[in-house]
């Protein structure tokens, strides 16, 4: 029974696309490309990658598409295969990759998004109850925060996602988690400026081996 390797385990991966203060969003391309990149690099036995998808930068809007994108993963599981949703989102001031560790049932938007929506201290969820609600992912940021460090990686671990898109879909993601049996994350990259595209690309390869490997 030691002898077993890790479970399958399906990953499927969401970006943004452009916004405002954002004309070139990192994680657009990242998740463009991460299919290609990865049949290049070769995927872990128990490793798939089940889906990759550029989301609108837009919360309310398109909350539709969002779970859309959220059953399609519920409705092609694999019996005995884990599935894990990795959304990734830009922050344009971050010097380094930030695995976020909860997100918070508050919409508090510091800008319009690409719909105009400008939310303030609204809950995402209203059954949730009030916008103190956290919720909290379930795989162990971190151990991979830790493993990620050691292949030479400039990662955090992060327990503020801000405000804005990224928590928005984060929280909706985390309760869908919750209700289905699944895990999620989401993680922060920076600009290209700052990091830049192949070293990114590396990192997130890194990252989907490194979740491959604890479950």
């Amino acid at each position: 029974m030691g002898s077993e390797g890790p479970s399958a385990v399906t990953v499927h991966v969401t970006g943004f696309k452009k916004f405002i203060g954002v004309p070139e969003n990192p994680t657009e391309k990242i998740v463009s490309n991460l299919q290609s990149y990865m049949e290049k690099k070769g995927l872990p036995k128990n490793l798939v990658l089940g889906s990759c998808t550029v989301l609108e930068a837009a919360g309310q809007g398109a909350l539709g598409t969002l779970y859309e994108v959220l059953e399609s993963a519920i409705s092609n599981r694999q019996e005995g295969s884990q599935i894990i949703w990795i959304h990734f989102g830009v922050s344009g001031g971050l010097p380094r990759f930030a695995l976020e560790n909860q997100a918070v049932n508050d919409a508090t938007f510091a800008c319009p998004d690409e719909l105009g929506w400008k939310p303030q201290r609204v809950p995402i969820v209203a059954s949730d109850g009030n916008i103190s609600r956290v919720r909290k992912t379930t795989l162990p940021v971190n151990e991979l925060v830790k493993i990620l460090r050691k292949i030479g990686h400039d990662v955090m671990r992060s327990d503020d996602a801000d405000r804005f898109l990224c928590n928005y879909v984060y929280y909706h993601s985390l309760r869908f988690a919750e209700e289905h049996g699944i895990k999620s994350l989401f993680v922060h990259v920076p600009l290209f400026s700052t990091i830049d595209e192949a070293v990114q690309m590396h990192f997130v390869a890194s990252l989907l081996e490194a979740v491959a490997s604890l479950n």
